[in-house]
């Protein structure tokens, strides 16, 4: 079992799975947060309109799901981001 990265509490890993869900392949072995330390935004990706997953000290919501943006740095070459571009065109 591991600590939570932000509040160093055990890790329950069927509770986090179960919040883990909506996020397309995921699971709880890619992340170090509880919980309690992470909030599940479903429709939230501007690509895919999957969930992404918000720790709670973070104020704004990513624009792209850990997946989308994973696809994005493979496709590219570089990182997005958590956040699209909103610079106007």
């Amino acid at each position: 079992m591991k600590p939570c990265q932000n509040c160093q509490a055990v890790i329950d890993e069927y509770t986090l799975d179960k919040q883990l869900e909506p996020l397309r392949e995921l699971t709880v072995d890619h992340f170090n947060l509880c919980v309690d330390c992470t909030t599940i935004v479903e429709d939230a990706c501007v690509e895919c309109d999957g969930a992404v997953y918000v720790p709670r000290s973070v104020t704004g919501t990513p624009d792209y799901c850990p997946a989308c943006r994973a696809d994005r740095l493979a496709q590219t070459g570089q990182d997005p981001g958590w956040c699209a571009d909103t610079a106007s065109t």
